[in-house]
């Protein structure tokens, strides 16, 4: 637990681990809870039309024993790996604790994969078992023969004949289990990267992976629990953001967690969501709040409870940050990780830790620097890669069966992220860019994340991504790819306007010398923008 301190210097010097010999993730956000409190809400299933519909952690607890006795009966053993191909719904954490309590490694897989990127994953992991919905399904039946290790399926809606029933299974098998005895250090989750510069690998980590996020969880949340809080996120469970920046540790503090199902994130949904559930503390990755941005009158129309909103998963940028402050009325508190080693950085507007255009301090148990290609720490305001020291509680055990990759990812007992950072006076660290994408232009080395801010903040834009061209005189020159607002044409008088915007108020030699309009955003799954694709049609344009 984080204790609460006024000054960030002593909420870092004050903070010890305590690591217990023997843990379980499942046990910990369910049973627990169930014995003190049977009651006490752990979900909500939110129903635009209607109530939404309640999960208390006793039902999560009986349930999860149960299923974890029908995935023992059907031959999933401790270490097996067990996929979830799911929306945010009961059916979901309910798996998920049932296979950690098993001693299982739970497997969670995007929903909007396509059936090669499922094939790839499902097969790298060797999947015994996959629990999943109908839309899962049909996309299974696709790939199947090509999965030898893949023995059962799960479906959550019924089945039409060859796949198992959830609720048969849940309703069939005795509410009673004695949990598997695990270890901090053994395996209880594979989470893929996201594969934005290369093929996707499966960080594997150990059930202490949840006790090392509880620092930062409680930092950025400006010390969760709170009375009254509630926790929503649009992020997918899929991801480590959804996973482990939001659900897992909102339920370990017994704090009620909020399941959506949006096809496509849409914040006027989100708005009146986070208005009728009432919720208190939510995590929105910056695409989110900058799709926000284009909602007028947020305050006057919306009767919002917010106590704490954070964001991560790219830089969240001076823009959004602002216009947060104003229209929400809160400071949203970004924080910083990876797949491989998350929310090591942090902010807290609750005792001053937030700073405009920086990602945070490191937060208390985690250490992190910035450094050149040695190992060696950086000069302050120089730009290096961020990197954090091992051993650390939140750290990844091992890429998934890829020893060389893993090796790859330490320069001594740093390990390297591929982000590029620069670190202030203060000890803020801000996010410069990833490696791939730092833009080298007549001899200065550009960022996209501080022109893809100073962009949205354009009236007419709502999403940009920025990127370098292939130029003879200068290496690269700055490429803006804007996705427009509702109601904006786009012009060359347009692109003209945007293009003098960002020279105006970033440097001359930041501004994008093209603008290309364009319908639609690539994004990760995880709400990254894709700008490796971008990279790719700019160099073939070069080409011709």
């Amino acid at each position: 637990m984080l204790e609460r301190r006024d000054r960030y210097e002593d909420l870092y010097r004050d903070f010890r681990w305590t690591i217990p010999e023997r843990f379980n993730i499942g046990t910990a956000v369910a049973d627990g809870w169930a014995a003190r409190a049977p009651d006490r809400p752990a979900l909500f299933d939110y129903d635009p039309s209607g109530p939404a519909r309640t999960l208390s952690f006793g039902a999560l607890a009986a349930q999860s024993n149960a299923l974890a006795n029908a995935l023992r009966k059907l031959g999933v053993r401790r270490g097996d790996r067990v996929a979830l191909l799911l929306p945010q719904c009961f059916e979901t954490v309910i798996s998920h604790v049932a296979i950690y309590k098993l001693g299982a490694i739970a497997v969670p897989l995007a929903l909007l994969f396509g059936v090669e990127a499922l094939e790839y994953r499902l097969q790298t992991a060797g999947v015994k078992a996959i629990i999943t919905n109908a839309a899962g399904h049909a996309k299974l039946k696709r790939i199947g023969d090509r999965l030898p290790d893949l023995r059962h399926v799960v479906v959550v809606e019924g089945t039409d004949g060859d796949g198992l029933g959830f609720r048969r299974l849940v309703a069939d098998h005795s509410k009673h289990f004695q949990a598997e005895d695990t270890g901090p250090d053994d395996p209880a989750m594979m989470i893929f990267t996201s594969g934005t510069t290369g093929p996707p690998k499966g960080a594997l980590h150990g059930h202490r992976v949840l006790l090392g996020h509880l620092p930062g969880v409680q930092m950025a949340y400006e010390f969760l629990p709170g009375q009254g809080d509630l926790m929503w996120t649009p992020a997918d469970w899929a991801w480590a953001g959804g996973l482990l920046n939001a659900l897992l540790p909102s339920l370990y503090f017994g704090v009620p967690v909020v399941a959506s199902r949006f096809e496509k994130f849409d914040p006027e949904s989100a708005l009146l969501l986070a208005e009728r559930m009432k919720v208190r503390t939510a995590f929105i990755p910056p695409t989110a709040l900058r799709m926000m941005k284009g909602v007028s009158g947020i305050g006057a129309r919306f009767s919002l409870d917010l106590r704490a909103v954070c964001s991560a998963g790219e830089a969240l940028g001076r823009e959004t940050f602002d216009w947060a402050r104003t229209e929400l009325g809160l400071t949203v508190n970004e924080f910083y990780g990876q797949t491989e080693c998350n929310l090591v950085l942090g902010s807290c507007g609750a005792i001053g830790i937030s700073r405009a255009g920086a990602i945070g301090l490191p937060v208390p148990g985690h250490r992190v620097a910035v450094i050149d290609g040695e190992g060696r720490r950086v000069k302050t305001g120089t730009p290096g890669q961020i990197a954090i020291a091992r051993p650390d509680p939140v750290m990844f055990l091992e890429y998934w069966r890829n020893e060389e990759a893993t090796a790859k990812k330490f320069v001594g007992d740093w390990m390297t992220t591929g982000d590029q950072g620069i670190e202030d006076e203060d000890g803020y660290v801000h996010f410069f860019g990833r490696d791939d994408d730092v833009i080298t232009s007549a001899g200065f080395r550009i960022g996209p994340g501080e022109i893809e801010d100073c962009l949205t903040g354009h009236p007419a834009v709502a999403l940009a991504a920025a990127v370098g061209k292939p130029d003879t005189l200068r290496t690269e020159i700055v490429k803006a790819y804007v996705v427009l607002k509702d109601g904006f044409a786009a012009s060359p008088e347009l692109a003209e306007e945007i293009r003098l915007w960002v020279r105006e108020r970033l440097s001359a030699h930041e501004y994008p010398r093209e603008v290309e309009f364009v319908d639609s955003m690539p994004l990760t799954t995880t709400g990254k923008v894709i700008r490796r694709i971008f990279r790719d049609r700019a160099k073939r344009e070069a080409a011709v």
